[in-house]
Order: structure tokens, then sequence, then C-alpha cells
């Protein structure tokens, strides 16, 4: 079963709704025959690269809101995170274009979807939790050697034209595919599902979405006199016959 995920580092209900997706696929039985894809896509892309401020700052002269409002939206954010063990910390958070990232997400899932799976949680806590900048190369290099990649890779990857261009073809999909706001799942490329959903949800979506594409034989009963209907008769099987 395959499942594509289009979400972005600068974006706080990704970090959450990839952990509660990732905490339901460990405890699905199946979750060995899960493909699932990590894709690109930027909220905004006009972020700077830096910005003397904090993100409610930011985000009151961007969006034009109050900075009350903005400071209640991430009170309401970081309790939700809690829930899930996670740290948000909007007041040390440095605001920077997640660009560079997403390149770098794309040379570690060259690698292999577990390097790009690492790389994504440990970019998602260095930007929320630890206040460390996802534009600086340094920061960068260090967070993919220790998902696996190689120093030279992560470097090559940083400013790459081929790695941006993967960058910017995820973000077209999302936008063929209707796709504005992330984080935004696709189930088998006909299921989406839009959000940072409770857990239950991913749970019974990848129960049901693993059940169509791996349907049971179903065998119609037939009226005969003297069939059995409630029971099996006499059969040979592996162990022997009856």
């Amino acid at each position: 079963m395959k499942i594509d995920i289009w979400s972005d580092i600068a974006c706080p209900w990704c970090y959450i709704g990839l952990t509660r997706f990732e905490r339901a696929l460990e405890a699905f039985p199946h979750a060995d025959g899960v493909e699932v894809t990590l894709h690109s896509f930027q909220l905004d892309p006009t972020l700077p690269e830096t910005y003397d401020g904090t993100e409610t700052q930011y985000l009151a002269q961007r969006k034009g809101m109050p900075e009350a409002s903005v400071r209640e939206m991430f009170g309401h954010v970081s309790e939700a995170a809690a829930t899930e063990g996670l740290v948000m910390d909007f007041d040390t958070l440095q605001v920077a274009n997640s660009r560079r990232a997403h390149r770098l997400l794309h040379a570690a899932a060259s690698e292999s979807p577990a390097t790009a799976w690492e790389l994504k949680r440990s970019l998602l806590k260095a930007h929320f939790t630890d206040a460390e900048s996802i534009w600086d190369a340094d920061v960068l290099v260090r967070l993919a050697t220790g998902a696996g990649l190689s120093e030279d890779a992560a470097r090559a990857a940083i400013d790459s034209e081929e790695r941006d261009a993967q960058v910017a073809a995820d973000i077209d999909a999302a936008r063929r595919l209707g796709i504005s706001g992330v984080p935004f799942f696709v189930f088998h490329e006909k299921y989406g599902i839009s959000g940072a959903q409770p857990l239950e949800v991913f749970t019974q979506a990848l129960a049901q979405v693993w059940e169509e594409a791996h349907p049971r034989p179903a065998f119609e009963t037939l009226t005969i006199p003297g069939l059995q209907q409630d029971a099996t008769g006499p059969a040979c099987g592996p162990e022997g016959c009856d």
C-alpha cells in the first residue's frame, strides 16, 4: 500500500500530524507492506533566510494579525503538541525559509525512506524545539549526517539545482491535486486525509484502505440438499487429511 505525505518543516501541525501518523503506522500489523513517500510543500516561500524577530512578530506583520491573537493560536498548538510528547517553543523559534531543508530531504530520500524520515524528525525538532535555523548550512549538514547521509552529499544538496527541481515538482504536484494546506496524506493514490487528524483516524484509515487494497476471497453459499453450510466437510490440508 502506498502513502504519499505532503508537509512543510515550518509547520507546527505537520510536526503533530506526522507524529500521530507514525504512531499509527508503528502499531499497524501490515506496516512492512506500506510504502511511505515524503513530499515537499512550502506554506510561505517568501519566508526570509533569517529574520531578526520572533515568530509571533513575523506572523503578526505578515498576516496583519494582532500579536495577542498569534500568541493565543500558538498556545493552542503547543497544547496539542504536548499531548504527543512534543515541545514547541515559539518564543525562541528562528524564523527561516525551509527550501534548503527540503532539498536536503530529497537527498536523504534517495538514500532510503528511513533516512528521510529520520531527517524529517530531526528538522522539525531543530526548528520547533531547539531554536535552530533550518536555513543554516552547518545545522543542516549536522542533522543530515546524524540521520545517515554523508557530509559530502548533504553539502552538495543544500543549494543543488537538481534537488531544488525535485522540491518544485512536489509543490507542483500538490497544486495539481488541489492541496492547499498541510499536512496532507494520500492513501493508495485514492483517498486524501487533510490535517493533523487524531491517532484513531490514521489507525482506521490504514486498516480500511489495506483491506480494500488486499480484498479477501468471497464465496457465495450454494443451496444444495445435504450440503453442510455451517461446517466443513472432510478435506486434506498441509498437516494431513480428516
